[in-house]
């Protein structure tokens, strides 16, 4: 086989055959598909797209390139889940405890932040002591333990995803669907799991800026999970805005504790429990979403979500007392409040460009090596929809510099007062 002869049966619109891929996927890793055929053949599926079967092989081969974790001697139906990413988004910090208090495993393999998304290691290693790089076998006593555990990546899951990203990024075909999708299935169903619920993210802060994007990649997602055998649906949720009220590391590990306490901002807790009663029923824990939304409510009553929390927190070498006091993590010197120029009602806040204000605070990376300052971030004391006299404060910048005018300057480029407000939809859909 030669890889000239793939190239061209994608470029002229043609399905690869499961060889010509797995023909691929090999090449890539050991070196001997040079890096300008595999850009050609990147290029070629970005115009010419893959049917769902061909996305399931992708993602099965880059899966198979690497290291697979077996989770058969945990007990239960695993489950995870999966963001596409956003600002403010900190959902699985308070979710997998929520899950885990009804005693269903996650083991929860997640990411870093970069740009204008946060990480959720990023926020969990805000808690000092936290550690993210358990070994594989400390993970799954650890989920068999509590049943619960966060982690990133182990061993060498993927390889071919790594290198395949590395170009994607440098020929202008990272927003190509079933590249995306290949890159996050193959990484997912490595890590083990059962079953998985998908937050696809759409709006102004989200990879996917239009609804129809959105929801072409939840189809492609949901139908490679389902193609390889994992129990698999998706949510597509809303982005146009931040999700809660606080974006920033130690901020949103204090907003999550919030929510475990049912303490936390309406549409984010909305958004955890939404995921999460999806979870529980594929978990085979609830046969209603109303009645496993409900179990949900009942473990933040009684409190034994927020000990979940607790407990992983010092499983993972973490100060538990951050639980009782948020104020042990990291914090800022200053706190300068944003002030309305004009009455009305909040408009607009676009989030991506919120979330770039946290980054350039200290918040986040602009490359993969930055190194950041867990204390930064920002409070939203307004959303969209809220009435807003001249002179309150929109939000609180939280910020280790005095002088913070291209952070207000920024700001106030991204948030609009008008008259009135057309409202946000929080969940867009659900896909099966």
């Amino acid at each position: 086989m030669r890889m000239v002869d793939v190239i061209d049966h994608k470029r002229n619109g043609s399905a690869l055959t499961n060889e010509e891929i797995k023909f691929f996927v090999d090449g890539v890793v050991d070196g001997s598909i040079p890096d300008y055929q595999t850009s050609a053949l990147l290029m070629a599926i970005y115009f010419n797209g893959m049917q769902d079967g061909e996305q399931a092989e992708l993602a099965m081969q880059m899966l198979k390139s690497g290291d697979q974790l077996d989770l058969s001697d945990i007990p239960g139906i695993k489950v995870d889940k999966h963001s596409t990413g956003g600002v403010g988004d900190k959902t699985s910090i308070p979710l997998a405890p929520m899950i885990a208090a009804l005693d269903i495993p996650i083991p929860m393999i997640s990411g870093r932040g970069l740009g204008h998304t946060g990480g959720t290691l990023d926020k969990l290693e805000a808690i000092p002591g936290f550690n993210v790089e358990l070994t594989e076998e400390a993970f799954k006593q650890q989920v068999k333990d509590i049943h619960l555990a966060i982690i990133g990546a182990t061993g060498n899951i993927a390889p071919a995803d790594k290198k395949i990203y590395a170009l994607r990024d440098v020929t202008d075909t990272v927003d190509s669907i079933p590249l995306i999708a290949g890159s996050i299935m193959s990484k997912k169903i490595a890590s083990g799991t059962d079953a998985l619920v998908l937050d696809v993210k759409t709006g102004s802060g989200a990879f996917m800026k239009s609804e129809d994007q959105a929801r072409d990649l939840a189809k492609a997602l949901v139908s490679i999970g389902q193609n390889t055998g994992m129990d698999c649906m998706a949510v597509i949720s809303d982005m146009n805005q931040p999700l809660g009220n606080m974006i920033g590391n130690a901020l949103e590990i204090q907003e999550s504790i919030s929510i475990l306490k049912g303490e936390g901002p309406e549409d984010i807790t909305d958004l955890v429990l939404t995921l999460g009663s999806q979870m529980v029923v594929l978990a085979k824990k609830a046969k209603t979403l109303d009645e496993a939304r409900a179990m949900l409510q009942t473990v933040i009553d009684n409190g034994k979500a927020l000990a979940s929390f607790r407990q992983m927190i010092v499983a993972q070498g973490g100060d538990g007392n951050v639980v009782d006091d948020p104020t042990l993590m990291p914090q800022a010197q200053f706190k300068i409040d944003l002030p309305a120029q004009t009455a009305g009602v909040v408009s607009k806040m676009t989030a991506d460009e919120l979330g770039i204000a946290s980054m350039l605070l200290g918040g986040g990376r602009q490359t993969k090596d930055d190194q950041l300052d867990y204390a930064v971030g920002l409070e939203l004391h307004k959303k969209v929809g809220d009435p807003v006299k001249a002179g309150e404060p929109l939000l609180t910048i939280y910020s280790n510099r005095e002088d913070v005018e291209d952070i207000k300057k920024l700001l106030y480029d991204n948030i609009e007062i008008a008259a009135q407000a057309a409202p946000i939809k929080l969940i867009h859909e659900i896909i099966k």
